[in-house]
C-alpha cells in the first residue's frame, strides 16, 4: 500500500473518529501513531484501516435531497394542468 492511499484512509476517518467503539478507537490510534511516524503499514494492519473504512465511510447513510428540488419538466405539466 502506498503511503498516499495510506493517507487517504486517515483523511477520511479522520472526521468518524468520535463514533468508533472502544476497541476500534484504540486500534485506530495505534495506527495513527504508526503512520505519524511515516512508517508503512503491514498487510494485516492495512485490512483493520480498510475495514474502518468501510465500516464508517462506504457504508454511512446517504441522503436523498430529491424532493427539495423541482426538476424544469415537472414545473411545465404543474402549469399545463393549471390552466
Amino acid at each position: 500500500m502506498s503511503q498516499r492511499e495510506q493517507n487517504k484512509f486517515f483523511e477520511t476517518l479522520k472526521r468518524y473518529e468520535r463514533k468508533f467503539e472502544s476497541k476500534e478507537l484504540e486500534d485506530y490510534k495505534m495506527l495513527l501513531k504508526r503512520h505519524k511516524d511515516d512508517e508503512d503499514l503491514d498487510k494485516l494492519s492495512m485490512e483493520r484501516l480498510k475495514k474502518l473504512y468501510y465500516k464508517y465511510y462506504m457504508n454511512r447513510e446517504k441522503k436523498n435531497y430529491d424532493n427539495l428540488f423541482n426538476l424544469p419538466s415537472e414545473n411545465k405539466e404543474n402549469s399545463e394542468n393549471d390552466i
